[in-house]
């Protein structure tokens, strides 16, 4: 770093000398979650300064320069917030504007220098990249691994956080808190199968035309944490909630409003065991088709942020790139609609929870079961992303409680919930009642998505029930 130093005020070296680095990266140039890998430890040096240079230039309220080095050099969240206004979209006085050219795996966006029109997501631009203020902030001088804001939670002390959607945002990076992810408690399970509870069973709609439905529909799960989402004009919607009153029932019951007790069965005796749940090494496994034929390998997920796009890098862990696989069977409308997957989608998995944010230019279309259980409706239901919307798609809390319930029913019951572990994705072609493609194979372009560690932990306790209630023999 030493040959940008010699230009830059004592202040801003002072702020890069607290710049966090990757774990491994030898403290030279790691810099902002894994960027400086791909460009050069002195580019991102350079950039690093940038964004710091940039903040300064903001930090015009008296006091808040030196409360930032405050909160930084003592790792002290008794701070007081640092604000930046929170809709300049051209916050970093870039002038011209930029479009938005490729995503890296970091949520940093990569930028062509075309003149265009005034970028209006709100997102903070330094040098060809952007990003959401505290995210890059939060990067920069706590975890470099950061990947999105849904893994950050404001102290409930900050009172220009985030979530709280305010004409400035605060930038103190000891003002924000990482998400834990929630230990999920064991299920109990008796030794033998016995029916306990009767319960009704999961809807079956493997041979049901799917209902539609769009997001955002002003839907807002009850006595659920919602992840903070930004404000309007700050970035491109988010989804998550809305003023609008839905427009389906809720169920008043959610298996997320279950305390852990009710993960046991009602013992009447029984010789009960627990059966844990653990994190596997790809929490997700990934398959694409072309309508109803299976092209190229199934992509294993190990990193808790990663995009299916429609481009062509072979080797990256964080992108699984449709771009790159062949098909002789491939017809024109297929040809068509990869050539709109674009970005494609980003999938997120964060405390517990997973999303799907459309990073493409054209809506998505996901089937989650979990996910329509939160929101009441049709197990089948699916749900349209528009670009730069995201929605929750699973929840690990309200999959345990479920699976915890369907303990009760016995081996059939926790058998259906395989359901649950899959969802269905489909790319600029929805399906369903409101289309004229009506089952997910007729679609050109999709993906289906297994989330491995409740499916793992779905497997532990059917081994533990052990078989089911009704026998199969060769008369049946």
């Amino acid at each position: 770093m030493s040959s940008i130093l010699p230009f830059t005020p004592p202040v801003v070296k002072r702020l890069l000398g607290w710049k966090k680095t990757p774990a491994g990266s030898g403290g030279a140039g790691g810099g902002i979650g894994g960027v400086g890998e791909q460009n050069g430890g002195g580019q991102e040096d350079k950039w690093c300064e940038k964004a710091v240079k940039s903040l300064v230039k903001k930090l015009k309220k008296t006091g808040q320069l030196d409360e930032l080095e405050k909160a930084i050099s003592t790792q002290n969240s008794n701070t007081k917030c640092v604000t930046i206004p929170s809709n300049c979209s051209d916050l970093w006085g870039l002038g011209s504007g930029h479009t938005i050219e490729q995503w890296d795996s970091t949520g940093i966006y990569w930028l062509s220098s075309l003149p265009t029109n005034r970028s209006l997501d709100g997102r903070l631009q330094v040098s060809h990249r952007k990003g959401l203020p505290h995210v890059i902030y939060c990067r920069l001088w706590r975890w470099p691994d950061l990947h999105s804001h849904h893994e950050l939670r404001a102290i409930d002390a900050c009172q220009y956080a985030f979530n709280l959607k305010k004409d400035e945002v605060c930038v103190n990076p000891y003002h924000y808190q990482r998400v834990e992810t929630p230990v999920l408690p064991p299920v109990l399970v008796p030794r033998h199968t016995e029916i306990l509870t009767e319960l009704p069973p999961l809807d079956d709609f493997t041979n049901s035309i799917p209902e539609n439905t769009n997001f955002p529909a002003g839907i807002d799960p009850p006595n659920n944490y919602i992840p903070e989402t930004p404000p309007p004009g700050y970035i491109s919607e988010d989804g998550e909630t809305s003023d609008q009153q839905m427009n389906q029932s809720m169920e008043t019951g959610s298996p997320a409003e279950m305390s852990p007790s009710t993960l046991s069965p009602v013992s009447h005796g029984l010789d009960l065991q627990p059966v844990t749940y653990s994190e596997p090494a790809f929490w997700c496994s990934i398959a694409y088709y072309e309508l109803n034929q299976r092209v190229g390998e199934t992509f294993h997920a190990s990193q808790p942020s990663l995009t299916v796009d429609g481009f062509t890098d072979p080797s990256n862990s964080e992108r699984f790139c449709l771009g790159l696989l062949s098909n002789v069977n491939r017809n024109a409308t297929v040809e068509m609609t990869r050539r709109h997957i674009g970005r494609g989608v980003r999938l997120y998995y964060i405390g517990g929870e997973v999303f799907a944010e459309c990073l493409s230019d054209s809506a998505i279309f996901v089937q989650s079961p979990n996910c329509n259980q939160r929101y009441g409706w049709h197990p089948a239901t699916v749900c349209k992303i528009p670009p730069g919307c995201n929605l929750k798609i699973f929840n690990n809390q309200e999959f345990a409680a479920l699976l915890a319930q369907s303990v009760n029913q016995g081996f059939e019951a926790v058998y259906q919930l395989t359901r649950m572990c899959t969802i269905r994705m489909s790319f600029v072609k929805g399906w369903g009642a409101e289309y004229r493609r009506q089952t997910v194979t007729s679609t050109p372009c999709w993906i289906e998505l297994h989330l491995n560690g409740p499916l793992q932990w779905l497997d532990k306790v059917l081994t533990q029930m052990g078989s089911p209630s009704v026998r199969c023999s060769s008369m049946s």
